[in-house]
């Protein structure tokens, strides 16, 4: 199967992407086009998108294209996720709006 030779979080997007069966033809197509994504960006990196999307809570297609697009994937892992507000006389804080 294709899904497996991407990885476990593309599978489990396409998975996502076919539960609500309202229109399955739609959803088809949004699988398909995921897998194309392959083509032209590589297994990995695709891999990398879904397993991004898949953390942020979206299973679009138009998500995990834009990721890919955008190279998001590569900026997660670069940055920390740790973020913290800096420190300096401008910030009012929680009293200020009492």
């Amino acid at each position: 199967m294709v899904l497996w030779r991407i990885g476990l979080a593309c599978a489990q997007t396409v998975h996502l992407m076919l539960a609500p069966p309202r229109h399955p033809e739609h959803a088809y197509r949004a699988c398909l086009g995921l897998l194309s994504l392959s083509k032209r960006y590589g297994d990995h990196w695709l891999e990398a998108a879904c397993a991004m999307a898949r953390k942020l809570g979206a299973t679009k297609y138009t998500h995990i294209r834009d990721i890919l697009l955008n190279r998001r994937d590569l900026l997660e892992q670069t940055q920390s996720s740790q973020w913290s507000s800096p420190v300096h006389a401008h910030v009012r804080g929680a009293g200020y709006y009492q």
